[in-house]
């Protein structure tokens, strides 16, 4: 979401005759955009700024912005104690930038949250050629206990198809291989009478050859429609992100989350139903208020019964205007680290089981970026979204090519161009 944001923001300033330069030695304006969904984030964010206050000495006119989640949830307390920051903007005051930049008194601060506020007329700056970020709507309604983001990005509310579908088209005609729908609770899209499902067919039907991903989905609006567009459209990613967060009924009581372990494990059973090979990758919490070494055992059960081919794996910190933040944080760090390590090598079991299933076979895999660890070899993902390495051929980025997987290790798979 952050990369979409920044991506809009881009847009805006290229719109206004800004242009982009490689290094902040060479930048009139350098925005830091942020996240606070977890502790260490917002930390970085703040610091990342602060790199570049001695760039003023060399260039007075140097305007250094926060903006995003963390400008959101501190507000006017940034600007207390950062006294270099020009500008402090909210994520539904992007629009504003150019005026900012031009007419108004520094240091600036917009953090007013918005009702309506989709972008729904603007075009994002795209930093990459092969994926393309779409944002298909914007805050959430969920209020789990443990989660920020409907304090610093609002209520839901969701873009008009009209305009999702001419950025699909738009997206098409700009060469790009791969779409991912975000929305900080994807599935729970409406716009009039259209929901997700609808939306994600007219996607499909839209986007002709392109992939189409979408994150994040909430399982309580996870339904048999929008099972059915996916197994009957081939473009649509055999892959579904279920944030699970805890495998304790009670713990799951405790963060709001509105399902039981038992409605998350016959989802899970209706999902391998209708897309046998599906992907399920998870978020996970341990040491939620409350949760006691029988309720963390709870999550290791659903992780054996799931067996998820994934998985974000966090200890729990309380985040401010939270309800979890009023609840007694009882559970001790030494043991939320011990829990954590836990699912962490449960989870690598079963990442390893779910790879060395798919050795030996043909994929079809999406060339999108270099290896990591060998810039000379070229990585991409299946349509299930596991990593493959190619350790033999060399195709362009952004192409389809057909590879036979010959090794699993940790969570990418290598294999060979045919």
């Amino acid at each position: 979401m952050n990369v979409a944001d920044s991506e809009l923001v881009a847009g805006i300033l290229e719109e206004q005759s800004y242009r982009t330069v490689g290094n902040p030695e060479d930048a009139d304006l350098i925005l830091v955009n942020t996240c606070s969904v977890r502790e260490n984030a917002d930390k970085r964010a703040i610091a990342r700024l602060r790199q570049f206050k001695h760039l003023k000495k060399q260039n007075p006119n140097l305007l250094l912005g926060l903006m995003g989640c963390v400008a959101q949830r501190d507000r006017g307390r940034i600007l207390e104690e950062n006294s270099f920051i020009d500008i402090v903007l909210g994520p539904d005051t992007y629009r504003r930038f150019p005026e900012i930049i031009e007419k108004m008194e520094l240091p600036f601060i917009d953090v007013q949250l918005s009702r309506h506020e989709v972008y729904d007329d603007l075009l994002p700056k795209r930093q990459e050629s092969v994926n393309a970020w779409i944002s298909i709507m914007r805050g959430c309604d969920k209020f789990c206990a443990f989660c920020i983001v409907p304090f610093t990005r609002g209520r839901e509310r969701s873009r008009s198809v009209g305009s999702i579908l001419r950025e699909v088209k738009d997206t098409v005609a700009g060469g790009f291989k791969e779409i991912t729908l975000l929305g900080q609770n994807v599935n729970s899209y409406r716009f009039e009478d259209i929901r997700f499902p609808e939306l994600l067919e007219g996607v499909a039907a839209a986007a002709g050859n392109l992939r189409i991903r979408f994150t994040s989905p909430h399982p309580r609006d996870v339904d048999d429609k929008m099972l059915a567009v996916m197994q009957k459209y081939d473009n649509i990613c055999s892959h579904i992100h279920l944030p699970l967060q805890a495998g304790s009924t009670k713990v799951l009581k405790a963060m709001n989350r509105n399902y039981t372990q038992k409605d998350y494990l016959e989802l899970v059973e209706k999902i391998r139903y209708y897309l046998p090979d599906v992907a399920l990758t998870t978020d996970l919490i341990v040491g939620f208020p409350g949760e006691t070494a029988t309720d963390f055992a709870e999550t290791l059960f659903v992780m054996d019964r799931v067996m998820f081919d994934n998985a974000f794996m966090f200890k729990y910190s309380p985040r401010p205007m939270t309800q979890a933040a009023k609840m007694s944080d009882d559970v001790s760090e030494v043991e939320k680290s011990d829990r954590l390590l836990q699912v962490i090598e449960k989870q690598k079991m079963h990442t390893d089981f779910r790879n060395r299933a798919v050795v030996g076979t043909l994929q079809e895999v999406l060339i999108d970026d270099y290896s990591k660890k060998n810039p000379v070899e070229k990585r991409g993902r299946t349509l299930s979204n596991k990593i493959v390495i190619l350790k033999r051929g060399n195709p362009e980025l952004g192409s389809l090519v057909q590879v036979k997987v010959s090794e699993a290790a940790g969570v990418s798979l290598f294999g060979e161009l045919q």
